[in-house]
């Protein structure tokens, strides 16, 4: 299992962001850190000044435009969806602080 670490202005904000629109699964909490997961990707929040260029999460979907449609009508920040023909669909999604994960959806079998 993979984590990657974000920095966030304010922990519980963020907690609620990941868990309520991203669809992430809080598996601790400590003060200052939270750890989420959802499906093969762990990430960690604490508190903190975000870094744009930092990290970036990959997060695997079942669907890529589904979940773009869905984090639209939530006002979620997002990017295009990019599709490389026949192989993978890959969405840039933007927390509150800018810190910037990815949903990828595997196009193909091997």
């Amino acid at each position: 299992m993979t984590r990657i670490w974000y920095q966030v202005a304010d922990l519980d904000a963020a907690r609620g962001f990941y868990t309520g629109k991203l669809g992430f699964t809080e598996t601790a909490v400590d003060g200052d850190w939270a750890e989420l997961e959802r499906g093969g990707m762990q990430i960690a929040l604490a508190v903190g000044e975000a870094d744009p260029d930092g990290p970036v999460a990959s997060v695997d979907v079942a669907d890529v435009k589904a979940e773009a449609d869905h984090l639209r009508n939530e006002r979620v920040e997002i990017g295009t969806v990019l599709e490389l023909h026949n192989e993978v669909r890959i969405l840039d999604v933007y927390d509150p602080d800018g810190n910037r994960l990815q949903l990828v959806e595997q196009l193909r079998e091997d």
